[in-house]
């Protein structure tokens, strides 16, 4: 059934069908009896897929990344399909349109995605006042935070610093977004100094408060052991509460799209089934690396049970989807969850 309906949805401009989705979610859950309907379908309710971390129990270990919810406007309905935990944004203290139109495209031949979306949204105070009226409560929010387009490198830490304070109240957990390729210079961010000068920033406010918050690191997919080596010294010296593995690429590895294709296409960040190994990598890496000296979000080219699978042997002790949920459906989460049973 879901193949039929993503191929009436390939049918359209990327990003505008996108919000047609999340509109047909909303009518359909509104249906009577839709809501039981959606529980029985999607969901797998099992206490062994409980997962602590952080000092939250996941109900299951299958989540969505960011991105996909920027503005937190989907994720009281998008809890219907079995999420665990939905991480909202890139969310941005002043509002900013992204980058221009077309940004977001399908690589069909790769079951893949291109998007040079910018940290297009509403702002983080918009943010708020939707994750005001979240109905789940067993349902774990995380808050994705970025800088403004109009931010130059050097003002970056305070506004991570601004929807930080903005989301405290509103979010189980924070996710520190320094890897996006989309935002001029963002990713200068993620050398050992300004890295370490903004968590401990953050961790510092976080410390302060009565009750602190987890602080996750995303990061990217194209950093070098060395780099890597950094990082896991940057987790263990600020002490912040793990790491999301990882972003998008700009790399373009063994594509079955043409290259005259991926020139129109032109720059943007790859995510889908070309970065299923190379994100497995990394997680394997820092989790060897350090020792399992911290938690790792997976995310990163998650299509069937075995790649979330391989993953979590690799050493992610949770996973996020993003483009394989568009790809493979909503019965992607079920399927995962009902593998992880079946290993325990």
């Amino acid at each position: 059934m879901y193949k039929l309906i993503r191929s009436i949805f390939f049918l359209f401009d990327a990003e505008k069908v996108h919000y047609i989705a999340m509109s047909l979610l909303g009518l359909t859950l509104k249906l009577p009896a839709a809501k039981f309907f959606y529980r029985k379908i999607f969901i797998v309710e099992n206490e062994k897929l409980e997962k602590k971390l952080f000092g939250l129990t996941f109900k299951n270990p299958v989540g969505l990344a960011a991105g996909f919810d920027k503005d937190a406007t989907f994720f009281n309905n998008l809890a219907c399909c079995g999420f665990g935990f939905i991480e909202v944004g890139t969310l941005t203290p002043l509002a900013q349109p992204g980058n221009e139109k077309p940004r977001l495209y399908r690589l069909k031949k790769d079951k893949a995605i291109i998007n040079r979306m910018g940290f297009n949204n509403n702002g983080v105070e918009i943010a708020v006042e939707q994750l005001k009226m979240k109905k789940h409560k067993d349902l774990i929010i995380g808050g994705n935070i970025g800088k403004n387009k109009s931010t130059p490198i050097q003002g970056a830490v305070d506004d991570y610093v601004k929807s930080f304070d903005a989301l405290f109240d509103h979010v189980d957990y924070f996710a520190v977004n320094v890897s996006s390729p989309n935002t001029a210079n963002l990713r200068d961010l993620q050398e050992k100094e300004p890295l370490t000068y903004l968590l401990q920033t953050l961790q510092d406010l976080n410390n302060a408060r009565e009750k602190r918050k987890p602080i996750l690191l995303k990061i990217a997919p194209d950093l070098t052991d060395s780099q890597l080596d950094d990082i896991i010294d940057i987790v263990n010296n600020t002490k912040i509460d793990g790491v999301i593995a990882t972003n998008t690429t700009v790399e373009r590895p063994n594509l079955q799209t043409s290259e005259e294709a991926l020139q129109q296409i032109g720059a943007g960040g790859l995510s889908g089934k070309p970065l299923t190994k190379r994100s497995t990598e990394v997680i394997r890496y820092l989790a060897t690396k350090s020792k399992k000296a911290f938690p790792i979000i997976g995310v990163g080219g998650i299509h069937s049970e075995a790649d979330a699978l391989e993953k979590l042997e690799a050493g992610a002790d949770l996973l996020q989807l993003y483009t394989g949920f568009i790809y493979e459906g909503p019965g992607l989460v079920k399927r995962i969850n009902k593998a992880v049973l079946s290993k325990l």
